[in-house]
């Protein structure tokens, strides 16, 4: 697909050129063993002298109600220059969100996104840019890392991509809690995958796009939310709240909300569909513990700990100060070992120490010496670890400290699953931009749990709660039951055992009338606990809870493709076959279904934004080359000043008629438009702002309305 042919560096925000990377025959960089590679912004044109384009805002409009986050993603792209663009981002999104929408707008033009096969969302995409229309497709690469590739936007175009999904907000410990993650970090990458092509060093500037969240929350009771990751209150209305943030990419988007000093939502939502035939159950149980002493067995603790070269700085504060509380944490007849892993691995001792005064010194002066820098072997880590023999009659607990850096999820996947017998696994995630992706898949597949640390005060307080985890009984042996009811494609089929103190999430179809029991039994301790629910006693919400359906697909998805569980080993279908008729049926984006959306307008003249079933394949005849360097921009706005003083080439610039001067907004917004007259110009020309407000802005020359050259400017 063109998207995907040898890519050129934008770097800088405003292009002067663009170099050819000739010497790579593919976009997978070789690197060396310290250098982590960083996905983000790539462009390429056909005339290297007219670039001048950026991403300019992400718009996220979300809201909450009770449990469920309905989040609209509107990302907005400004052709500034006079050559026809193609290019591609590479985003971030929530690990649980079931993406089901996508449409386009160019120039008031809506046009809605189809779900296709990815060959044949591709074959589109190409079939389009080679007739030289604007279009989009959304692919996956990881359930968490998204690429969007354009195609042919012209001089002047400002191109709006929306996305539309869902998610399940889960409590642990009575909190809830809604991540919008804004960076995908470096990835360590052995293979070379296309998405991670591109340098660290050559990334678009983030500090000149535009991040804008909106979050409301209805809860429906009595609200408590804090944003965790950012300075922003929230404004509360009666049991609802509501946050507004302007900033640019960088920390994820953390909020935390309890209710009712910390009541959970258990119970049941129901989703009954008329046209499609099909009902929708989510149910969220959870069993009030009894109070029953519980006798902690020995344990022995294998540390793994990340000091690779994406974890410098913060993250490896982070870390060494959470290892220390986990350490310091241990009881007396534990036993603990670290391996810390970046490009190889070094190990604390050849075997398990007690947990001891001289043990523990020795480790935290380990620790303390201990720099981050080198590429991030993680299964080298892991399999050292497997490697090594345990002690007799000790509870192996395998706990690994990490950013999440790699692309080698599914891998660490499997190798868990195939040693489970061997130990359980807790993840716990350093940084403000954390992989969550292999962070909480660690933990699902391993049977513990994953933590998130995004600074050394939270160090602590996580430390603390996984010592209460481990050391206090876990709901194990549990066992799902129906009554009464006629239900199928139950998902999960099986559920793990649990730590902390959230209720269990349970998906499924039913067939109508929604009457009947849902229940668990499970082992507490020394006692048995159960819990039953009536579907009786909710109410069928099919304007509410449409979401359900989603939810849905997304975790039987989830668990196939993210964790290759299948959901029936019976089933004649392939995996990938299975999740592609599910992407198909319920529009949602997977690893083997994209987005794709096509402005055939420009060729059918109807102006509606229809997509024609075929596209011809001829090319557009319009002349958008100019001239570059007609502009320069002298020196720094403040916004005392409210100059802006510009030179012009006289040289080339004057064999031009009826030129003009256009101040534009980063929205594409013209503020204001004058004549030049050639008798008056002089070496430097200064242009009042009329009291602009700060901010990134452009000054563009025109003649007879055909942009010239554009300079970006600053007001500060």
């Amino acid at each position: 697909m063109k998207s995907k042919k040898p890519f050129f560096n934008f770097k800088n925000y405003f292009l002067t050129h663009l170099i050819l990377l000739l010497t790579f025959p593919s976009i997978a960089f070789a690197q060396s063993d310290d250098v982590t590679e960083c996905p983000y912004f790539t462009v390429f044109s056909d005339d290297s002298t007219g670039v001048a384009f950026s991403l300019l805002s992400t718009n996220v409009d979300a809201t909450i109600s009770g449990v469920i986050a309905n989040v609209i993603v509107e990302q907005t792209y400004f052709n500034a220059g006079d050559s026809i663009i193609d290019a591609t981002y590479v985003f971030p999104m929530s690990t649980n969100a079931a993406i089901y929408a996508m449409e386009m707008v160019i120039d008031d033009r809506v046009v809605k996104a189809e779900i296709r096969r990815n060959a044949e969302a591709e074959e589109i995409f190409d079939s389009a840019n080679e007739a030289g229309l604007t279009a989009t497709l959304l692919e996956q690469e990881r359930p968490n890392v998204f690429q969007m590739s354009l195609a042919n936007i012209y001089p002047g175009d400002s191109l709006k991509v929306r996305m539309v999904y869902t998610e399940l907000l889960v409590p642990s410990e009575g909190v809830y809690q809604f991540v919008f993650p804004n960076i995908v970090g470096p990835r360590f990458t052995a293979n070379g995958e296309p998405w991670v092509a591109q340098s660290i060093n050559d990334f678009f500037p983030v500090s000149e796009t535009e991040l804008n969240i909106r979050l409301k929350i209805n809860a429906g009771m009595q609200l408590h939310a804090v944003c965790k990751s950012h300075n922003a209150p929230f404004d509360y209305q009666g049991r609802s709240g509501e946050i507004i943030l302007n900033t640019t990419p960088g920390d994820d988007f953390i909020v935390d909300y309890t209710l009712d000093d910390n009541h959970i939502n258990t119970g049941l939502l129901l989703y009954e569909s008329e046209n499609e035939e099909e009902n929708f159950f989510l149910s969220m149980i959870q069993p009030a513990k009894p109070e029953v002493e519980f006798n902690s067995p020995p344990r022995e603790y294998i540390f793994i700990m990340d000091v690779s070269g994406s974890m410098k700085g913060e993250p490896i504060e982070i870390s060494k100060r959470l290892i220390t509380d986990l350490l310091t944490n241990l009881n007396s007849g534990d036993k603990f070992n670290i391996i810390f892993f970046a490009g190889g691995s070094s190990i604390l001792s050849p075997h398990s120490l007690d947990v001891s005064l001289k043990s523990l010194s020795e480790a935290l002066e380990m620790i303390d010496n201990i720099n981050a820098g080198g590429s991030t072997r993680l299964l080298s880590a892991m399999q050292t670890a497997l490697d090594m023999e345990g002690t007799a009659d000790y509870s192996r607990t395998f706990v690994i400290l990490t950013d999440g850096y790699v692309t080698v999820e599914k891998e660490a996947y499997e190798l868990i699953r195939q040693n489970l017998n061997e130990a359980n696994f807790f993840s716990f995630g350093i940084g403000s931009s954390m992989n969550r992706f292999i962070i909480e898949g660690i933990a699902y597949v391993g049977e513990g749990e994953a933590f998130a640390v995004t600074n050394q005060v939270d160090a602590n307080e996580m430390a603390n709660t996984f010592k209460r985890y481990i050391e206090h009984p876990v709901l194990t042996n549990i066992e799902l039951f129906f009554e009464g009811i006629d239900v199928y494609d139950v998902e999960p089929l099986t559920i793990p055992d649990v730590f902390a103190e959230r209720p269990i999430i349970v998906y499924g179809k039913y067939h109508t009338p929604a009457e009947g029991n849902i229940g668990i039994v499970g082992d507490y301790a020394n006692g048995n606990i159960s819990e039953t629910l009536s579907f009786s006693d909710y109410r069928v919400n099919a304007a509410d809870n449409i979401a359900l359906k989603y939810l849905w697909a997304r975790k039987k998805i989830k668990l196939m493709s993210d964790y290759g569980i299948a959901s029936d080993e019976t089933d004649e279908l392939s995996l990938e076959e299975e999740i592609t008729q599910l992407g198909l049926k319920y529009s949602l984006i997977t690893n083997y279904t994209s987005f794709v959306a096509v402005d055939s307008s420009a060729l059918s003249g109807n102006g509606s934004g229809e997509e024609d079933d075929e596209f011809p394949l001829v090319g557009l005849e319009d002349d958008f080359s100019a001239e570059k360097g007609l502009i320069e921009v002298m020196g720094t706005i403040t916004g005392a000043e409210q100059t802006l003083r510009i030179k012009l080439d006289e040289f080339n610039v004057f064999k031009y008629q009826n030129l003009s001067l256009q101040i534009t907004s980063v929205n594409g917004h013209i503020i204001s438009q004058q004549k030049i007259n050639v008798d008056d110009v002089e070496d430097i020309l200064s242009i009042s702002l009329g009291g602009i407000s700060s901010g990134m802005y452009f000054i563009s020359i025109l003649s007879d309305s055909q942009i010239l050259d554009t300079q970006k400017f600053v007001i500060r």
